[in-house]
């Protein structure tokens, strides 16, 4: 039996949404199911505009754009995340700022934000590690007090929550992923969450290259013209029929990655026990979505160790992030307040299990020996 970290799992209806789509003609952005795509999320989230984009990592460049950083600001963010987060501001010439996150939650020490704002700090950029979040309502009353934005980057953090509001929709602007390894999934894609209104028509503008076009559309100006900086942001009307599948299935996903998460939260509970790992904490502000299934081990040979033993077997868990703040490009465009010793020590440790749609109960089964197998021998 081998049991690969991930697969997407496809429902009958992509293909019928997407050969609909090809038979429509209308295959370009912003086509029909777009448009379904946006009054999908809109209906379920409490946004002023959502607007699909090839990718997580566009909606956060989007968002840099819209934000108005440049040369001389500082966005503060943390250290342990994909590279995305911090390329969309380093592309607006501002620098990113590293700073520690807490080791319960892995999301950014928002105690140590305040200390990381000087005068060149312009905003905040909260990452919601495995669909969790930090207290936000302390991030966002330090972004109030010194006149910061908040970005959210909730790429693993649909239809997750913060003390019964989504994550994404709590800053000025928020960011999803529909990367395959997401919940919801269309190979690759994401989504620009606009949670104030003064962004909302800039928003559909620099998606539009720069251009007035969907006012064009709509009728309120009788031609488009170029307006403004932008980019092209639109997926294609046949990725978004892809996605649109996925939304219809959004509770039969959650249901089941909810079981996977439970059953790896038994699988290695007795192993806590006996100090050979930590589990994850879900804060009681957090209604967590299932996004991944992590264990910490004590050390970096414990969980190498672990990892070969179960690609032995044909199981394959992984590490996550190389820290920015280690990386050669975060030294060269980035800055670090103080030192990192728990994003670095959660880089080391932290191992991911398989987790996808399609683990059925023989997987879990072989899993569960290999990890009772592993631990026996400790």
């Amino acid at each position: 039996m081998k049991i690969p970290f991930n697969q997407a799992h496809v429902f009958e209806n992509e293909f019928n949404y997407m050969r609909d789509s090809c038979e429509r003609k209308v295959i370009r952005g912003d086509g029909p199911y777009t448009q379904k795509c946006h009054q999908w999320l809109e209906k379920k989230l409490p946004v002023q505009k959502a607007l699909l984009t090839p990718s997580c990592t566009a909606a956060l460049e989007l968002a840099a754009i819209l934000v108005n950083v440049g040369p001389g600001d500082e966005v503060i963010m943390p250290s342990y995340t994909f590279v995305s987060t911090a390329n969309a501001f380093v592309l607006r010439g501002a620098k990113p700022v590293f700073v520690d996150i807490d080791p319960s939650s892995l999301n950014i020490d928002v105690d140590l934000i305040a200390r990381a704002i000087n005068k060149k700090t312009k905003g905040i950029v909260p990452v919601h590690y495995a669909g969790t979040s930090c207290d936000m309502d302390v991030l966002l009353k330090l972004a109030q007090e010194h006149n910061l934005f908040v970005v959210e980057d909730a790429a693993q953090a649909v239809d997750a929550f913060y003390k019964g509001r989504p994550l994404g929709t709590l800053g000025d602007l928020g960011t999803y992923s529909f990367h395959e390894t997401k919940n919801v999934t269309c190979g690759e894609g994401g989504a620009l969450l606009v949670n104030k209104q003064d962004y909302v028509k800039r928003a559909e503008i620099i998606r539009e290259k720069g251009t007035n076009r969907s006012q064009f559309f709509r009728g309120e100006v009788d031609k488009y013209t170029w307006v403004d900086i932008g980019s092209s942001a639109l997926p294609s009307d046949t990725t978004a029929a892809f996605l649109y599948s996925q939304f219809e299935h959004i509770d039969t996903i959650q249901k089941k990655r909810h079981e996977l998460w439970n059953f790896y939260h038994g699988l290695f509970e007795e192993y806590e026990k006996k100090g050979f790992v930590k589990r994850p904490v879900i804060p009681a502000y957090c209604a967590h979505n299932a996004h991944m299934y992590y264990v910490l081990f004590n050390d970096l040979q414990s969980r190498t160790s672990f990892i070969d033993y179960c690609k032995a077997k044909d199981v394959s868990p992984v590490f996550h992030y190389i820290p920015l703040h280690s990386s050669p490009a975060g030294k060269k465009y980035g800055a670090t307040f103080g030192e990192l010793p728990v994003t670095d020590r959660i880089s080391d440790t932290l191992l991911r299990m398989p987790f996808f749609y399609d683990l059925n109960e023989d997987n879990c089964s072989y899993i569960a020996d290999i990890v009772r197998d592993y631990f026996k021998t400790k």
